[in-house]
């Protein structure tokens, strides 16, 4: 059988986990100290230990570094939550952080899912878990790592990234790492459902609960029971819907459209934007309670240009996936390849792939340096105009001058703009509707959105 630690000095809150533990298969000691606990760990060392993050004789936290048990995992509890301490906690190498009070659901949810690892034993799928997510920079090495660390856990998770940065990818390495990599992954696009689909969409309805609704229907949260759901654009959600969202994430628990009877949500939620996340809360398009909720564990994707050599990793890789799919051998020239070091790559991976096949299918048996074919937005650095504006301008004006001034670069195109400002297409509508300055503009990517 496991054998669990608790290390707390509220002995009622010790004898009700010792309680749970044991419904759970497994034994366990108590410490209400850090010097009772080195006792407990000389007598028998734990699978797993609970441990408050303040206690009588130390900080828990300082304790747990200190205490090499590389084949334990560990769980903090704290009666003072904070973004800092849960992020701080993660890094240990803990599998999950736990207000007090404890929630029982969670903690049943801890022991069931450490049970179901081998001691010392990665999360299941963690070995190829990063098949897809190519390069070899520091910064990715940096963000493999960071994911490695919270996949195991519940927590939820904010990816923070450009377009084109790889942020699926991410989440679905987070899944494919973490215990539930077994059961469903759904990635949902909160910009590209429509507004008023998008609760029947994640929650699901009852047969009858509106036009239309002639037979009940299962919403993402359900058919991904046991798996993880990943919210791309969440700064396209809905204030409401982003209030349900936030209650569902706080009790576990949802609701299908017409119907008062409660679900349980055995899901995790990954959540992902290509805005500051600060800036959208500032602006009115994220919830400060909802981002605080989501930001659990953030997690920055670094662009392209910030990953030194991966660039050329990348190219080589797309170049051999089309030159196995069309049995063709075809190679970069030197000059393209210095070309792709020196270049910017404002749409990231995805503009790079594009480029790549498009180099492809345009030559014979190597790749030329030829980059006339190449976005509006190739060479952003170089362009005179700049945006003033006074001291003391609101976000939301110097948004707008800057979506513009983007805009008149761009030559009216909203397609080019968007990628330039790394925006999703339909957001650069939504804010050109608000500014009223939709006309004058080519609106030949109109049926894009």
């Amino acid at each position: 059988m496991p054998h669990l630690l608790i290390v707390d000095d509220d002995e009622a809150i010790r004898e009700l986990i010792a309680d749970i533990a044991s419904e759970e298969g497994y034994t366990s000691a108590q410490a209400a100290d850090i010097r009772q606990a080195r006792i407990q760990i000389e007598r028998q060392k734990p699978d797993v230990v609970l441990l408050d993050m303040a206690l009588p004789d130390g900080n828990g936290m300082e304790f747990w570094k200190s205490a090499d048990l590389p084949a334990t995992q560990v769980a903090f509890l704290t009666g003072h939550s904070s973004v800092d301490t849960a992020i701080e906690a993660l890094r240990c190498g803990a599998v999950d952080y736990l207000p007090k009070p404890v929630s029982l659901r969670r903690l049943r949810g801890i022991l069931t899912e450490v049970k179901s690892l081998s001691p010392g034993e990665a999360a299941p799928g963690s070995t190829d878990c990063f098949a897809k997510m190519i390069g070899k920079s520091r910064t990715m090495q940096l963000l493999c790592a960071h994911i490695e660390k919270v996949a195991p856990t519940q927590a939820t998770v904010l990816l923070v990234g450009e377009s084109g940065t790889g942020k699926e990818l991410a989440a679905e390495a987070i899944h494919l790492a973490s215990p539930r990599h077994q059961n469903p992954f759904i990635p949902i696009n909160c910009g590209a459902i429509s507004p008023h689909l998008i609760e029947s969409e994640l929650f699901g309805h009852e047969k009858g609960s509106f036009t239309g609704a002639d037979r009940q229907h299962k919403g993402y949260f359900e058919r991904a029971s046991g798996g993880t759901i990943f919210l791309d654009e969440i700064t396209e959600m809905s204030m409401e819907l982003q209030v349900r969202l936030l209650r569902v994430l706080e009790s576990g628990r949802f609701m299908r459209v017409g119907t008062n009877d409660e679900i349980q949500a055995n899901v995790r939620v990954v959540a992902a934007t290509n805005r500051n996340p600060e800036l959208a809360v500032a602006e009115g398009a994220l919830r400060e309670d909802l981002y605080h909720r989501l930001s659990v564990f953030p997690l920055e994707l670094p662009p392209l240009r910030e990953r030194d050599d991966d660039v050329l990793l990348l190219a080589n890789h797309f170049l051999d996936m089309f030159n196995q799919e069309h049995r063709t051998a075809k190679v970069f020239s030197e000059a393209t390849l210095e070309a792709m070091k020196t270049y910017g790559w404002p749409g990231n991976v995805r503009e790079l792939r594009n480029y790549v096949y498009r180099s492809y299918i345009l030559s014979d048996d190597v790749i030329e340096g030829d980059f006339s074919t190449f976005e509006l937005n190739a060479r952003p650095a170089e362009w005179g105009d700049e945006v003033l504006l006074p001291v003391g301008s609101s976000l939301a004006e110097a948004n707008k001058q800057l979506i513009l001034a983007t805009l008149k670069q761009c030559g009216g195109v909203k397609k080019a703009a968007a990628k330039t400002l790394g925006i999703s297409l339909k957001t650069l509508y939504n804010r050109l509707e608000e500014y009223g300055a939709s006309d004058g503009v080519d609106d030949s990517d109109k049926d894009l959105r």
